[in-house]
């Protein structure tokens, strides 16, 4: 399907993505994992958590998968720095795996269905490639449940125009409260729902989210759509921009990014 992704593939989107691993990102999954295991990860961006999953799964295969063939060769650079046995990346489409039905022992989507307009036909078609009792994890933030300090007006239309951008993308900014529901009506029924939280508070991680965001919100795909789309203008891009870069500045900057996560068995 012609899904818009609301982010792209700008350098401070893939900055976010490169920071990601096993442990800060699917925590929840880590003990459903054994050696010998046949894993895929939909969605993989540049593999960061594609390599860690596939340590953890030694002496089985494991497979990335992304819709964009620039971040498929940029994880398939990571694999060639850290080679790692049995590991493999491909471009495929959510909504199309190109994989035999029950191919896998686990399927894994971080942050993937959020920017769907079909999440549960994504579901359906990861439920498809699973085998009989195999796991699957996705996990992915609820932009609804965001909470920070100091207070900024700023940054309170920040978080409108992601969502209206979002929602003119057919997308869910606030996926993470309905992944429980997405995944019942791709018929899975053995669902064990979480949820955990990314927080950016002590100075050095408070700089590098607030420069993350103001960076994204003047360069990437989401401000070109957010003036494109005619939600936004350059300036106030800008003005948004500086406001987070005044926020990383307050020794009391506080940000939580809350995430739902489920793991679900065929």
């Amino acid at each position: 399907m012609g899904d818009t992704y609301t982010h792209g593939h700008h350098e401070s989107v893939l900055r976010s993505h490169r920071w990601r691993t096993a442990e800060n990102s699917a925590g929840y999954l880590l003990p459903f994992l054994a050696p010998g295991v046949r894993l895929l990860d939909v969605g993989c961006g540049p593999g960061t958590i594609t390599l860690d999953l596939a340590a953890r799964v030694a002496h089985g295969q494991t497979v990335g998968v992304d819709r964009d063939p620039g971040v498929v060769a940029e994880a398939q650079r990571l694999l060639d720095s850290r080679p790692i046995a049995g590991v493999e990346f491909r471009t495929a489409d959510a909504y199309a795996l190109g994989f035999d039905d029950e191919s896998f022992d686990v399927v894994h989507a971080h942050q993937v269905l959020q920017h769907l307009a079909s999440p549960v036909a994504a579901l359906v078609e990861m439920r498809r490639v699973l085998r009989p009792g195999g796991v699957l994890a996705v996990r992915d933030s609820d932009y609804g449940g965001f909470v920070w300090a100091p207070a900024n007006p700023l940054l309170d239309r920040w978080m409108q125009l992601y969502h209206d951008v979002c929602r003119h993308n057919g997308a869910d900014a606030d996926a993470g409260r309905s992944l429980l529901g997405w995944a019942q009506a791709a018929g899975f029924t053995d669902i064990r729902p979480s949820s955990s939280t990314w927080t950016f508070a002590e100075p050095e991680s408070r700089r590098w989210w607030g420069e993350l965001w103001a960076d994204r919100v003047v360069a990437s795909s989401l401000a070109e759509q957010a003036v494109d789309y005619g939600l936004s203008n350059p300036d106030e891009l800008e003005a948004i921009a500086a406001a987070w870069r005044d926020w990383l500045e307050h020794d009391d900057g506080f940000f939580v990014v809350v995430h739902a996560e489920l793991i679900a068995r065929r």
